[in-house]
């Protein structure tokens, strides 16, 4: 017992940790002296004196205990170490709670950046680390771009650890697996990479693992930054990896046989492979009746058209293709557009320039400025460029409509770069009307084609195309019914997805409550007879 003791919990945690603290220098070693004055001056001088790093002499000056105030827990340094240190010796110092040994200062200097205190004595090479590490967090809040209706309401923070808790009060199983990666030359961010063993496809967790430990930077200090690392195309305005803070929808894609990336530091998570109908999909749309999750679908993806296409539409046929406007609409849209003294194509891109700069003002300032600029601003600058001629009464629909669309987009990511792209559009029908839309469609549409995520297709199911699939992209057809896993996920266990209804309606067809069985009913009536 005593040797598996020590091979799980005792020097397995230790060379884990030796080889950590290895990493953190470039493999760099320096044994500890027996004299506690070189030790402290190896420590200050690396640390170049910083002020919050504090060192306490204890014992009539033969021995030192050493920590980061900012790091460390107060309570935890004055309460637990520092007075049963001060009273006994270091036979009993070795006993005390969380107490580990190491005669490595490059491991010294990687455990008190991480908020550990280190105890060294005069006449001894043993250096005692204690886990005192302090932590500030928030609370799991629901995110507020990811809010629902109907559902959970918490959310990832910025503690790493409470997020991996969070996904593991929802995935009770021995199979889900979590894996961590350092990356960082100087900020060493803590990365965990997080599937289901025996769902998730094999080669995707180790190519995610490889891409992730290929990255070599200074500093990591979000997911964004991660994500242009390791994404398959760069030079795309369309997202590769879906964005979220809520933990449900984690849950989701790790038990379709996803990768979910998370770093240290911030509440985003990455989820590998993505596709690009993977960004019209909601928690809501499992939360609540399926034709009711269907039918709002269907308005996310319609709204995809309007965003990029309608102010191209619009000016197409303004400027070209008058003939295709009823009788009736002629006159009106005549008389509007007599009044401006600019082209469609220059209203157009006033109308959306504004519309961005406030949005990116409601954005950034204070909440409750943010929404009063939004809507006093929307509402005096709109009337007011009609007042002054300067941009027609349909135009400012048009504009205003496509704004609505973009923001119907449940991912951040993707409603950004449909705004991108409605510029191009708007130059290409502004020069050659409809053939300038169906160049651009095509361009886009090709584009999307040809990107892929990990290696799948961004377009799939629909290209290639997957009939299985179609359960839950375009519609979303009652859980029963979708009992295979989506190959675009590259599980290895595609079945199995969602139990399988087996009661039938006809099952309970003439019972009624409380009734009781024939034979009970005619010993009943015996009885009264």
């Amino acid at each position: 017992m005593g040797f598996l003791k020590r091979l799980f919990f005792g020097d397995h945690k230790r060379l884990q940790d030796r080889d950590l603290a290895r990493d953190y220098n470039n493999g760099r070693t320096q044994p500890s002296s027996t004299k506690l004055s070189k030790n402290i001056e190896y420590l200050l001088s690396n640390f170049h004196k910083s002020n919050d790093l504090k060192v306490r002499v204890l014992n009539e000056g033969n021995a030192a205990l050493v920590y980061f105030e900012s790091l460390a827990e107060q309570e935890e340094v004055f309460e637990k170490i520092f007075g049963p240190v001060e009273k006994g010796p270091v036979d009993e110092i070795s006993k005390l709670r969380s107490a580990r040994v190491t005669k490595d200062l490059e491991e010294v200097i990687s455990n008190l950046l991480g908020g550990q205190a280190a105890y060294l004595e005069d006449g001894s090479n043993n250096v005692h680390l204690f886990d005192v590490t302090s932590s500030y967090n928030r609370t799991p809040e629901e995110p507020q771009n990811e809010r629902v209706i109907r559902g959970a309401h918490d959310g990832f923070i910025e503690n790493i650890m409470i997020n991996i808790n969070l996904i593991r009060k929802r995935i009770e199983h021995r199979d889900l697996t979590v894996k961590y990666i350092k990356i960082g030359k100087m900020t060493h961010t803590n990365v965990a990479v997080i599937y289901m063993h025996g769902i998730a496809d094999p080669s995707l967790v180790q190519e995610v693992e490889r891409r992730i430990s290929c990255i070599e930077t200074d500093m990591v200090h979000s997911p964004g930054l991660i994500e242009e690392y390791i994404e398959d195309q760069t030079n795309t305005p369309f997202p590769q990896m879906l964005h979220t803070e809520r933990p449900d929808r984690v849950v989701a894609n790790l038990m379709e046989g996803r990768v979910a990336i998370m770093a240290e530091g911030t509440p985003t998570t990455l989820i590998a492979p993505s596709t690009f109908f993977m960004f019209y999909q909601a928690s809501d749309d499992y939360n609540m009746r399926w034709f009711t999750g269907t039918f709002i679908r269907l308005v996310r993806l319609f709204s995809f058209v309007i965003a990029v296409g309608l102010p191209a539409f619009y000016i197409a046929i303004v400027g070209f293709h008058f003939e295709v406007i009823p009788d009736e609409l002629i006159i009106p849209v005549k008389a509007s557009i007599n009044e401006i003294a600019y082209p469609p194509i220059i209203e157009a891109l006033v109308m959306v320039v504004i519309i961005e700069l406030i949005r990116e003002a409601g954005v950034r300032l204070p909440a409750p400025i943010g929404q009063t600029i939004g809507i006093v601003g929307g509402l005096v600058i709109g009337d007011a460029v009609v007042r002054a001629g300067l941009v027609s009464n349909l135009m400012v629909i048009v504009v205003a409509l496509t704004a609505i669309a973009s923001f119907v987009v449940p991912s951040n990511e993707l409603s950004t770069a449909l705004r991108l792209l409605t510029f191009p559009l708007i130059i290409l029908a502004g020069t050659l009307g409809f053939v300038g839309i169906v160049f651009g469609m095509l361009i886009i549409i090709i584009h999307l084609t040809k990107l892929q995520s990990f290696g799948v297709p961004y377009l799939a199911p629909v290209a290639p195309l997957s009939f299985g699939d179609l359960k839950d992209t375009f519609v979303r057809l009652p859980m029963f019914m979708m009992k295979t896993r989506p190959k675009d996920s590259h599980t290895v266990k595609p079945d199995a997805l969602n139990p399988v209804r087996k009661w039938k309606l006809s099952d309970q067809q003439g019972s009624k409550p409380n009734q009781q069985p024939d034979g009970a009913e005619a010993s009943s009536q015996k009885q009264s007879d």
